[in-house]
């Protein structure tokens, strides 16, 4: 949502959990809910004042995410918000202090809340036995897929369905979900699956004296072939804090753990390097800086520095 979206609620509703009092020259809900939308750039809905969860396209997310969400409890309140940014709004008829209005809101959000919970919680359930299926009649990847030979590295324990390399994703030592990466390199996990705190594995914990986390499995891959140490996949800096707290709860006190980071050097706020320090600090951990070659303006992370040492392009 741009500025001027946020303008044209005139400071009804520019922030998380507001109230947003629809003018009183609208005579019905439907049609101050939809002029509250439209502040957010969501046209053209047919609002259905019928109490139950609507679902709608958030503007600012790619066709088809449904992560907004609209219930018209009553006649006289409405309630909107939006799923990935967890806002939330009301658009009433009867005033901005009506406390009635106040409680069907509450109880139309929280309605939204676990109808979304349960939504979420049934289609997870779903990819995960996807996952398991895809990755139990999967073969050993092949070492000479197109992925691994551009980055130089051998598979460690991948699996290969078709032209996708699979990657496990698990949360509490279950498989969760998998990460597809195509000959392109792009990566993706099965739609809809679990994806906030998942992790992979290189190498073997038990009797470790030092364990690595990184961000992605080429990165952590080239830093089990580099160190021998077993490295944990995070899959994004996101999701580094979790997987820190989850890893230093799981090992013995004298297993140390560091976390390697990419350096972002050439994004914004270097994310990259911010989650794996608050990753660090979280659980007292060290931060591991990759270190480039001198007038070096490609590499970000320690894959590319290991290729970049080969004499290869990255």
């Amino acid at each position: 949502m741009n500025a001027q979206q946020k303008a044209r609620l005139g400071g009804r509703a520019v922030s998380s959990f507001s109230t947003a009092v629809a003018p009183y020259h609208f005579s019905t809900i439907e049609q101050a809910l939809n002029d509250a939308l439209a502040a957010y750039g969501v046209n053209g809905l047919v609002i259905h004042a019928d109490g139950n969860i609507h679902r709608f396209d958030s503007i600012d997310k790619p066709k088809g995410n449904r992560n907004g969400w609209y219930a018209c409890p009553s006649l006289e309140v409405a309630v909107f918000g939006f799923w990935h940014t967890g806002e939330q709004h009301t658009v009433s008829l009867t005033g901005e202090h009506d406390p009635a209005a106040a409680a069907e809101a509450r109880l139309a959000a929280q309605r939204a809340r676990e109808q979304r919970d349960a939504e979420r919680s049934a289609k997870q359930t779903k990819t995960a036995e996807q996952a398991r299926r895809w990755w139990a009649t999967a073969g050993a990847a092949d070492p000479n897929h197109s992925y691994l030979a551009k980055k130089r590295l051998a598979p460690h324990g991948l699996r290969q369905r078709g032209s996708m390399l699979l990657v496990p994703l698990h949360v509490n030592g279950e498989l969760v979900n998998l990460e597809r990466i195509f000959p392109d390199g792009d990566k993706r996990p099965l739609a809809g699956g679990r994806v906030k705190g998942v992790a992979s594995l290189i190498g073997i914990l038990a009797g470790a004296e030092r364990v690595l986390i990184a961000e992605g499995w080429a990165t952590a891959a080239a830093l089990h072939e580099a160190t021998g140490a077993p490295v944990v996949v995070a899959r994004n800096a996101d999701n580094l804090e979790t997987v820190a707290r989850r890893l230093r709860q799981r090992l013995p006190d004298g297993v140390s753990i560091t976390i390697a980071a990419d350096d972002d050097r050439f994004t914004d706020n270097n994310p990259g390097v911010t989650k794996a320090q608050l990753a660090a600090l979280a659980i007292g951990a060290k931060v591991l800086m990759p270190t480039f070659c001198k007038d070096c303006r490609k590499c970000t992370d320690f894959a590319d520095v290991a290729l970049c040492r080969q004499g290869v392009t990255v």
